[in-house]
């Protein structure tokens, strides 16, 4: 569809209003300080954890900043301020907080450029969250691996361990989201419906030894359950999935008796997200990882919340949706 265009001197950008409302709005162009940048955005994936902001928690505020919730974007510099000129022109992935408007602006250092091999959307965060999963969960060939939850993040983990020489075994609900584990190397697929078949399942297929690391992508109380039963004794547990609304329990009596090792797997330090940026635009350049099936659902900027609502609402052969923002 064909969009008005701001003028030069100004930004256009979406606010969440309230549970699931947004609108947009204009705002003066913002103008890069000493060692920044303004990107003009191309896109933004919508993430996982957008979603419990998107219904209105009580701890949640309205209406976000401008851009705000928005922290998967990617796009070319247009402006630098002192010290960053050698930047304008890159077409770069980077960390920011208010990447759903057309631009943001950054600190130099929070970006990594994008080779001019991959052409399509790249939303460097998530990718960069899945390098450092697969990093901190020690998969080695020959490893028995279960990955429960095949979304974005699920997905390109059964990828990773697959190629790394791992057998795995895939756990979602959805049909759509098992084919998809299939063509991304899984050696077995099993529907997430009933906890104890699953058990007896995984046990069949592992001689009941069960699995080495066993890697829990969902964020909610029943697939953690469900992890801590499949993870052999000495195994590792490997906590990838965004546990954002509410506490949780944990069978400690289980995990003490398994012996195991758990893995909170999520980075909250810029440069080591930088780094799984550098390790997946190598792993994409390498064939290692496409990620084109990964990113399935575009949307206009404008449609936010249909992509966040598509996002909670999963239909059919949706992996990940994303805004393009130009």
């Amino acid at each position: 569809m064909n969009r008005p265009l701001p003028p030069t001197d100004q930004m256009r950008a979406v606010r969440v209003t309230g549970p699931g409302r947004i609108e947009m709005v204009t705002l003066p162009l913002p103008e890069p300080a000493k060692g920044q940048v303004r990107i003009r955005l191309e896109g933004c994936g919508v993430c996982a954890s957008n979603l419990t902001p998107w219904e209105g928690p009580d701890w949640m505020q309205f209406p976000t900043d401008p851009g705000g919730l928005g922290h998967e974007g990617w796009g070319v510099v247009e402006a630098s301020g002192e010290g960053a000129e050698e930047m304008l022109g890159l077409r770069v992935a980077f960390l920011g907080q208010n990447s759903f408007a057309t631009h943001e602006v950054v600190d130099a250092g929070m970006l990594i450029p994008i080779p001019e091999s991959i052409t399509g959307p790249f939303p460097g965060e998530p990718f960069a969250c899945a390098m450092n999963i697969f990093r901190r969960s020690g998969i080695s060939a020959g490893d028995k691996v279960a990955i429960i939850g095949i979304g974005f993040m699920g997905a390109a983990l059964v990828r990773l361990a697959s190629q790394a020489g791992a057998e795995v075994i895939a756990i979602s609900r959805r049909e759509s989201s098992l084919a998809l584990a299939r063509d991304m190397g899984a050696a077995h697929t099993i529907p997430m419906e009933d906890h104890h078949a699953i058990i007896s399942e995984v046990g069949d297929l592992t001689n009941h030894y069960f699995c080495d690391v066993v890697i829990e992508a969902v964020g909610k109380q029943w697939p953690l359950d469900l992890a801590g039963e499949i993870v052999a004794e000495g195994g590792r547990l490997v906590i990838a999935g965004y546990h954002q609304d509410g506490p949780r329990q944990v069978n400690m009596q289980n995990w003490n008796w398994r012996g195991i090792d758990v893995v909170n797997a999520h980075e909250r330090k810029p440069e080591v997200y930088l780094q799984g940026m550098r390790e997946a635009i190598a792993a994409i350049e390498s064939g290692l990882l496409d990620p084109r099936p990964l990113l399935t659902h575009p949307y206009p900027l404008e449609q936010l919340d249909r992509a966040l609502d598509a996002t909670r609402d999963k239909p059919d052969a949706l992996v990940k949706a994303y805004v393009t923002c130009s």
